[in-house]
């Protein structure tokens, strides 16, 4: 039976976050028509970016792998030669080498569209 609650908790709590959304959306569109805005504010004109998508994605995802491998080869040395635990160091050690990848991808990718 909790399984259940915890299913219909986590699917209504998504439905929510959506319908939230859309709903305050669609309000907020409703005022600005009521206004007399013009509704060529509600259409975004997709500019072409300079880099494609694929190249930041492929790129972030390179160095996501590659702070995962640092992560665990220096979790496992400083589990096998300090007094940390193979249990702390490995899992600490790989987010921390995955979020400084990552981190590291958005300043690249960042640099990307200045040039």
């Amino acid at each position: 039976m909790e399984d259940v609650f915890i299913v219909l908790t986590i699917f209504g709590s998504i439905f929510g976050v959506f319908y939230l959304h859309y709903n305050t959306r669609n309000r907020e569109r409703m005022a600005l028509i009521e206004k007399g805005a013009d509704a060529s504010i509600f259409f975004t004109k997709r500019e072409k970016t300079l880099t494609p998508i694929w190249k930041i994605l492929v790129l972030n995802l390179a160095l996501l792998l590659m702070g995962v491998g640092i992560g665990v080869v220096i979790g496992s040395v400083i589990g096998k030669y300090s007094i940390l635990e193979m249990d702390t160091s490995m899992p600490g050690s790989i987010f921390f080498f995955a979020g400084t990848g990552l981190l590291i991808g958005y300043f690249i990718s960042r640099n990307f569209d200045k040039k």
